[in-house]
């Protein structure tokens, strides 16, 4: 197995890579349950990419139902240190457009997933740092990226990606709710992964693909969101992110210098040694290194 490998995590509409050959295709088991579907191992400018469709291909899985949790125990079992997320998003700002992308830095949580973002409990207590999710040095390589193939969307550096439940969208009450706390774009998936990831220490940033004005815009061109407007404009968003994905990924670093790499090294209270062994075995991948020989 590779070392520093990159993962790609792909939501609505990008269920691979344009141009980017896969090399093996893999069926992990977990100890969590089922990933959402086989991961296709591919190599581009001589590093290894691990691509997962979140919703599985041909999209059968709701938000609620993605196992993120088998997902990112996989992606860490296969030597990942990075995981790029792209996710379709509603805008909740004027000034943030459909077609647009934001490279969020911040989340809201507003599911009921509490128990399905983290790898802890049954014997393991630990409490990660979360005040920044995403990590920074990730973020700016692909914000770069973005700058440098000079077309498609706009992108904003920064933004609060406000998580909710789903899989319905929202009310225009509550959309304008969450445009009078100043969210910035809504989706349904990515704060869970985000804190697995950093449990894990793997690097994690979103590229949020922006579809539509949610419901509160009431003089949006195409009116409330609806999924045929999502999937149209995701089909011309996804071609800017996989070219922004391409690249960056030769840029990013082979030695992580940022807090992900070390998120459980403060964060542990209970001591390993009196945890149930049961528990360690599931978390190996993701504890081996604090696990006294």
């Amino acid at each position: 197995m590779a070392d520093s490998r990159v993962g790609i995590i792909g939501g609505s509409g990008l269920y691979d890579i344009e141009g980017i050959q896969s090399i093996e295709r893999i069926k992990m088991q977990t100890p969590f349950g089922q990933p959402s579907d086989e991961f296709d191992i591919c190599e581009l400018s001589g590093r290894e990419i691990v691509f997962l469709p979140r919703h599985g291909r041909g999209h059968r899985i709701l938000p609620s139902e993605v196992n993120a949790k088998a997902n990112i125990w996989a992606m860490k079992k296969l030597g990942v240190e990075w995981i790029i997320s792209v996710s379709a998003v509603g805008s909740l700002k004027k000034e943030i457009h459909p077609l647009d992308i934001v490279l969020v830095d911040q989340f809201v949580d507003r599911t009921k997933r509490g128990s399905d973002a983290t790898f802890f409990g049954n014997g393991i207590v630990a409490h990660i740092m979360f005040a920044r999710p995403i990590c920074e040095e990730l973020s700016r390589v692909l914000y770069e990226a973005g700058q440098e193939i000079g077309e498609g969307a706009r992108i904003h550096w920064g933004g609060t990606y406000l998580n909710i439940e789903g899989p319905a969208f929202s009310t225009k009450a509550e959309s304008n709710l969450y445009r009078s706390w100043g969210m910035d774009v809504i989706g349904m998936t990515n704060l869970v992964e985000a804190k697995l990831a950093r449990e894990a220490e793997i690097c994690y940033a979103t590229v949020a693909l922006v579809s539509d004005y949610d419901c509160w815009k009431d003089d949006a061109p195409e009116g409330d969101v609806n999924v045929e407007m999502v999937l149209k404009n995701l089909k011309l968003n996804v071609i800017t992110a996989q070219k922004i994905i391409k690249t960056a990924i030769p840029n990013i670093s082979k030695t992580r210098q940022c807090e992900c790499k070390n998120a459980l090294k403060t964060a542990l209270v209970t001591p390993l040694h009196l945890a149930p062994q049961l528990t360690l075995d599931k978390l190996e991948p993701i504890l081996g290194r604090y696990i006294k020989k």
